[in-house]
């Protein structure tokens, strides 16, 4: 034989088959009222709700309250925060970022392009490529530039006509510009032309590249 609820505690049920719903399968600060309302409604007018009781579930009430408004404080505080790194990222366009690196890998077997960034006009001057060492291994002429990003390849050839080994090279430049001054840059530094949003993630434009604002040591 089933057992058919009656009273408060049917009204309660009642109440939470038909009110107390949510996607989430928690009770939320709403449902919570709605079940302290009918409890209080409901009540045993010869065995009153203990007052303890209800100001402890009062208690609970405002705690939750609490707890959502804080929430709802941190959600806008991160994209406040988000929306103002944004911001400040787009103001370093026309800057140098640095990524602290002037080195590129390169395999015996293949070509080795790379980009330099000469803040200067060039008359005359040199690229050198350097081994792990300090030794430089080959020298690119470079004359009669711009000032700009430039791309170069290096085919493996050392000064010495002779194929250099696989590994980790570094890459500089000395050269002078068209007023006749000594100017030197290197690989790794390259003036920042645009900025891009890409799910949450910042890209700053480096030459010819994007590359994730994590990757940059400095920007100047």
């Amino acid at each position: 034989m089933a057992i058919t609820p009656t009273g408060a505690n049917a009204a309660l049920s009642s109440s939470t088959n038909a009110q107390v719903k949510n996607d989430k399968g928690t009770l939320g600060k709403d449902d919570f009222m709605k079940l302290l309302l009918v409890e209080l409604k409901y009540q045993d007018p010869t065995a009153p709700t203990d007052t303890e009781k209800i100001l402890s579930q009062t208690s609970q009430l405002a705690t939750l309250e609490s707890a959502d408004n804080t929430n709802s404080a941190l959600e806008k505080l991160t994209k406040s925060l988000g929306s103002s790194q944004q911001f400040s990222t787009i103001a370093a366009i026309g800057k140098t970022a640095d990524l602290g690196s002037d080195s590129i890998s390169h395999d015996k077997d293949s070509e080795s392009t790379f980009e330099i960034y000469f803040p200067s006009s060039v008359k005359a001057g040199s690229i050198e490529i350097s081994d792990g060492d300090g030794n430089v291994v080959k020298t690119i002429n470079v004359e009669d530039k711009e000032s700009g990003v430039y791309q170069f390849t290096w085919n493996g050839i050392d000064n010495t006509d002779t194929a250099a080994k696989s590994g980790i090279y570094h890459i500089s430049s000395t050269y002078t510009d068209k007023d006749g001054n000594a100017q030197s840059t290197k690989l790794g530094a390259y003036p920042i032309t645009s900025v891009k949003f890409d799910d949450g993630d910042t890209y700053l434009k480096l030459g010819s590249n994007y590359v994730p604002l994590a990757n940059v040591k400095e920007v100047y």
